[in-house]
């Protein structure tokens, strides 16, 4: 009986040991996967990010320019053309800011990376 015991066991320790050195070797070829940092990752998907949203912004910002341009030109009522008016200058600022956002940002972070301002 004890030898029986003992060749379980011996059975569960080669296994154990067997399954540590997969888990070490599954580890080690994976680590470069991971190599990036978690700002460098944050990086690429805030660029996504905003790369989505800047061309969504156009897309709509020409759509509703286009409205307040037809109301503007086809209303008789002065009261919506002065708001067409209106409409088409907040446009125009709005996307003019999320543009510039994207210039800005990049123009800023070399002056300011890993932290430490340099300028």
């Amino acid at each position: 009986m004890v030898k029986q015991g003992k060749k379980g066991g011996d059975r569960l320790e080669t296994a154990y040991w067997s399954l540590v050195g997969v888990a070490s070797a599954v580890i080690l070829s994976v680590q470069p996967v991971f190599a990036d940092t978690i700002w460098d990752r944050f990086s690429k998907i805030m660029k996504d990010v905003y790369g989505q949203v800047v061309g969504i912004s156009t897309i709509v910002a020409v759509t509703v320019a286009a409205i307040a341009l037809i109301v503007r030109m086809v209303s008789r009522n002065q009261r919506a053309v002065d708001e067409a008016t209106a409409w088409l200058k907040r446009i125009v600022v709005t996307w003019i800011v999320l543009n510039s956002l994207g210039f800005i940002v990049a123009y800023l972070q070399p002056l300011i990376t890993g932290g430490n301002y340099s300028g």
